[in-house]
């Protein structure tokens, strides 16, 4: 099927999704912007860039609000782990850097 053959509601709901996506984006920015100043304030307290406890706490939280939204609880977690293992990598480079 081409563009030309897409159905006009389809092109719409598609760019919603795109925006959607973009909103996304903005938001991830926001969020790493955030855990680089975490980064910094471990980093110049000599504070590890893990917390295992913290992590288990907000995959436990997360869990529970994928539910409540009727999301899959499993990707959720997949998806903030691996979100969560790029914020430690950065708090490392942080530390290293200094």
């Amino acid at each position: 099927m081409s563009d030309g053959e897409v159905p006009v509601e389809l092109l719409a709901v598609r760019e919603k999704i795109d925006e959607i996506d973009e909103r996304l984006l903005d938001l991830l920015a926001e969020r790493f912007a955030l855990t680089y100043e975490v980064g910094v304030l471990k980093a110049e307290q000599n504070l590890t860039s893990f917390d295992a406890t913290r992590e288990a706490e907000k995959l436990a939280r997360l869990a529970d609000l994928s539910e409540q939204r009727n999301l899959n609880p499993d990707l959720v977690e997949e998806l903030f782990q691996r979100i969560m293992q790029q914020v430690v990598k950065n708090h490392d480079a942080l530390k290293s850097s200094e």
